[in-house]
């Protein structure tokens, strides 16, 4: 298949489910609520395909797959709405007239579905293709390297840094990372003796982040397969991991310890669908799952017109005891969606900047 058809192809897919069981999470809250759900869309837009079920919800694909809608009966208050609109209302079914903790599980229930999906799809993983055992076996050792220098050889099994004990590579890089020219003890197994080796992690540039590395692989990975129980256990665990890793990563950014040029947007999505498609039904079932998780992450932010957003207005009509001034929240959502229209201009431009279109632009004027 031609890689651009593959890219296409890879990024509708990905997305698609995502969204899909992000708007699924707020559709069965609302039901479950006792909400009437008016239209439920995957994707923006003229439809490509639309049908009506027997509860009066219009089901539809739009033709521009970057998102996607649920429409809640009522959603709008009665001072908002034409006399036209209020008469088609439906009593009891409408979302404004729900208590707010009502209104709050319908909105949390879209990321909290991209959670379940992400810890879901890893279970998946885990009991037919298996998950990596853990192991700090090394496979490779960089001809000059800190690791070099200080004697570790192939085969060797790291057991400890500074006399704390590690399982897995990823411990390791955890540990080596912020040590850059730090002396670190490695202490390693090998020919079923342990000795203790000195190592100075190299410090190498990580976009404007200077970090240690100490110059090693890791053995080829084990994969044990797992029942169904340990896996969901298993997979819910990688989904907290992988939260805990991007809100890090996240503060990192504002904090100015981390370059904001790994702020991908839609254009570096699809690029790695596609190049993760190539991998692989595994590889690409694993990127779908952090890049859930990454949904819902987004999703949660307190920004307004986001869900997080909602969820904050909601708290404080919870501590009000009534919803905050409409101008207010008017104010609010214009100033959340200029700062995603900005997200997405700012996520663009890195892409674009990656992509190298503006160093061919500059090429074609000298």
């Amino acid at each position: 298949m031609p890689e651009p058809i593959r890219t296409i192809l890879a990024f509708v897919v990905v997305l698609g489910v995502l969204v899909f069981f992000h708007e699924l999470g707020h559709y069965l809250a609302a039901r479950w609520r006792g909400v009437h759900v008016e239209r439920f869309s995957v994707g923006f837009g003229r439809a490509i395909a639309a049908w009506t079920d027997r509860q009066g919800t219009e089901w539809r694909i739009g033709w521009l797959p970057l998102g996607g809608y649920v429409k809640l009966h009522g959603q709008e208050q009665p001072e908002d709405a034409p006399e036209s609109v209020r008469a088609g209302w439906r009593p009891g079914q409408t979302f404004h007239e729900k208590p707010v903790g009502d209104r709050a599980i319908i909105v949390a229930a879209g990321p909290l579905a991209n959670f379940i999906l992400a810890a879901l799809m890893f279970a998946a993983l885990y009991m037919t293709v298996g998950q990596p055992a853990a192991t700090t076996a090394v496979g490779t050792v960089q001809e000059g390297s800190a690791a070099a220098t200080a004697g570790l050889l192939p085969g060797d099994r790291i057991v400890a840094l500074d006399g704390q004990a590690v399982m897995r590579f990823e411990e390791v890089q955890r540990h080596v990372q912020p040590r850059a020219g730090t002396p670190i003890a490695v202490t390693v197994e090998r020919d079923g003796a342990e000795r203790t080796l000195t190592a100075t992690p190299i410090a190498r540039m990580l976009g404007e982040t200077s970090v240690g590395i100490l110059g090693v692989g890791a053995a080829p990975a084990q994969f044990e397969r797992m029942n169904p129980f340990s896996a969901v256990w298993a997979g819910t665990v990688q989904t907290a991991d992988i939260t805990v890793q991007t809100l890090g990563a996240v503060w990192q950014m504002i904090a100015g310890g981390r370059g904001a040029e790994e702020l991908g947007g839609p254009l570096r999505i699809a690029q790695m669908s596609g190049q993760v498609a190539e991998l692989g039904i595994a590889s690409l079932i694993s990127f779908m799952a952090v890049l859930s998780v990454n949904l819902a992450l987004i999703n949660l932010f307190p920004i307004p017109v986001l869900d997080g957003g909602h969820l904050m207005f909601y708290a404080a009509e919870a501590i009000r005891g009534r919803p905050l001034p409409v101008r207010a929240q008017e104010y609010g959502f214009r100033a959340g969606f200029a700062l995603l229209i900005t997200l997405f201009v700012f996520a663009t431009w890195n892409d674009l900047s990656q992509f190298g279109l503006f160093r061919w632009a500059a090429g074609l004027f000298g």
